[in-house]
């Protein structure tokens, strides 16, 4: 399967007026990306560039012509809170040692705080505020290291901070964010208030959390509702928290996910209305936004900017290559060479796994439903196959779909002992973990988001992270790609914030190639990279400006 149903070709609109306006200041940026000593000019931004609509999504997801993402109405989602002895029940039953980890993502955790959850406990930090719920707010310390561990290299973002920092361009942005809580999102967090924002933040994943990174964000007066090992409950009430506080009232949403946007909509529409843009990241939540477009309940500008370049081939390739091994590794100590893995799906995060464990030695199988992907993996040496045509012979499944019931229970249940399952796409729903809760199987926690599923008849299958996302679950990633991405987001945001009215309708949009092709100019400077200048008669050759864009939107890298 690959990342996006096959669907029709994305359409690209955009008036003739935008596109001279944008290719105008879109040399501004250009010659500042040359110039080292240029600065740049955060209240020309909004005119920078003018986003693309989109009216199809654009291939990335799979899935079958018959099915779509559903807006999730169980009662679960709406239902009233638990009781205190009912959360901690919960939270111990999903996760009972959520906060003991094998990854730096949780090295400072204090487990002596286990038994008691965050929402049973006041904290305040040095400046007297109690806005927040995370673990430990005297983990700050740890967590500020981490901080600056991760600004060593995300040059590119303290570089956009620098610049316009003194402009302010996001001054009045009301921002409440949905992400995972790591070391790296928290340089975004802080580059967005040190742009002029007012941010609240909540997880997007209950596992990805590193403590000590919301501690620190909490101390510098970011409200932050997140923590390692949250149970469903928790999830939503943090998100809850975030958005739904007396005498705030949030204008920018950026999301990951979906969830927080989702939960907008469905409990404080008039809430949503105000809304000036949502920015969303992942295959799962761009397409609850082309959902809602479609049905016409899309009430707010919104930015794709998981489709944009920077995001699907550096974040997704790359990011994926390295880190799926490092997940892997940490949680089971498994030797790849030789080992059979099937790989579901060949998008871009299909193809970074693939990669990995083909170096190492692995016999890799690919499942697709998009005949021109899985020509690419034949291509590339993959041999595509049904699973259950292998399922019995396979030592590790991943994977990487953004689709549900990817991994049924009878697929399961026909796997070898001591196999191992895991998910790299966002959401949870690839694996059918529900339906291994049943009494006839027994689960056994054997390390930090690690359970033994264990059969009948004595087989154990190895499941991890509950099937939720594997390598920021179990392990953390490469902080220069999710530079990439963090600009990119920020790009987004300011764009959005300062866009005159009636350059947005309430539609979803693309970010423009010129807009790409300046985040990725930001980060040669890392690799002492020098790009080639066309001279006046080649640029005229190819019918191109000098500073770009370079390639045509509908271009495919």
């Amino acid at each position: 399967m690959s990342d996006t149903a096959g669907e029709a070709k994305l359409e690209v609109k955009q008036a003739s007026k935008e596109v001279k306006e944008s290719e105008n200041v879109a040399e501004k940026y250009s010659a500042m990306t040359v110039s080292k000593n240029s600065d740049m000019n955060m209240g020309e931004l909004s005119s920078a560039f003018s986003a693309v609509p989109t009216h199809k999504p654009v291939k990335k997801v799979a899935f079958c012509s018959h099915q779509q993402i559903q807006f999730v109405e169980d009662k679960q989602e709406f239902s009233r809170f638990p009781t205190k002895a009912g959360r901690r029940s919960l939270s111990r039953s999903i996760s009972q040692s959520s906060t003991d980890s094998y990854s730096s993502a949780a090295s400072y955790t204090d487990s002596s705080d286990d038994e008691t959850s965050p929402r049973d406990r006041t904290q305040v930090n040095s400046k007297g505020s109690s806005d927040f719920c995370v673990k430990n707010i005297k983990q700050t310390e740890f967590g500020r290291r981490e901080i600056e561990i991760a600004e060593q290299d995300m040059s590119a973002l303290i570089s956009l901070r620098k610049r316009a920092q003194s402009e302010k361009p996001l001054a009045g942005a009301k921002i409440v964010g949905c992400t995972h809580i790591t070391a790296q999102t928290a340089v975004l967090i802080e580059t967005l208030v040190a742009l002029g924002a007012q941010c609240r933040w909540t997880a997007c994943n209950i596992y990805s959390t590193q403590n000590e990174v919301a501690a620190a964000l909490s101390e510098t007066g970011v409200a932050v509702f997140a923590w390692k090992g949250e149970s469903e409950d928790d999830f939503w009430w943090c998100i809850d928290r975030c958005v739904n506080t007396e005498g705030w009232q949030p204008n920018m949403i950026l999301d990951d996910g979906g969830d927080l946007t989702h939960w907008m909509y469905k409990k404080y529409p008039n809430v949503f209305k105000k809304i000036r843009g949502i920015v969303e990241e992942s295959v799962t939540g761009v397409h609850r936004l082309y959902q809602l477009s479609k049905a016409g309940k899309l009430c707010v500008p919104a930015m794709n900017v998981n489709d944009s370049v920077t995001k699907q081939k550096f974040d997704n390739l790359y990011c994926c290559r390295e880190s799926i091994l490092d997940g892997l590794k940490r949680t089971t100590d498994v030797m790849f060479g030789g080992k059979q893995v099937v790989v579901c799906g060949y998008g871009e995060v299909g193809k970074g796994c693939c990669a990995a464990l083909k170096a190492l030695g692995s016999i890799v199988y690919i499942t697709e439903i998009d005949p021109i992907c899985a020509l690419q993996a034949c291509m590339d040496g993959f041999r595509v196959v049904k699973l259950n045509e292998i399922i019995r012979h396979i030592d590790v499944i991943i994977t990487c779909t953004g689709n549900k019931n990817v991994v049924t229970r009878d697929q399961l249940d026909r796997m070898k002992n001591g196999s191992i399952v895991c998910n790299m796409g966002h959401s949870n729903t690839e694996i059918d973990v529900a339906s291994l809760r049943t009494p006839e199987l027994t689960w056994e926690r054997v390390r930090s988001q690690v359970d033994h599923i264990i059969w009948p008849d004595g087989k154990r299958v190895i499941l991890l992270a509950e099937g939720r996302l594997l390598n920021l679950s179990c392990s953390t990633v490469p902080t220069f790609v999710l530079s990439i991405t963090a600009t990119t987001q920020a790009l987004a945001l300011i764009e959005l914030y300062n866009a005159p009215e009636g350059r947005y309708k309430q539609d979803v949009y693309l970010l423009p190639k010129k807009m790409d092709e300046y985040v990725a100019s930001l980060h040669l400077a890392t690799f002492d990279a020098h790009l080639t200048e066309l001279s006046d008669e080649q640029a005229k050759y190819l019918g191109l400006h000098k500073n770009g864009p370079f390639k045509p939107n509908y271009y495919r890298y």
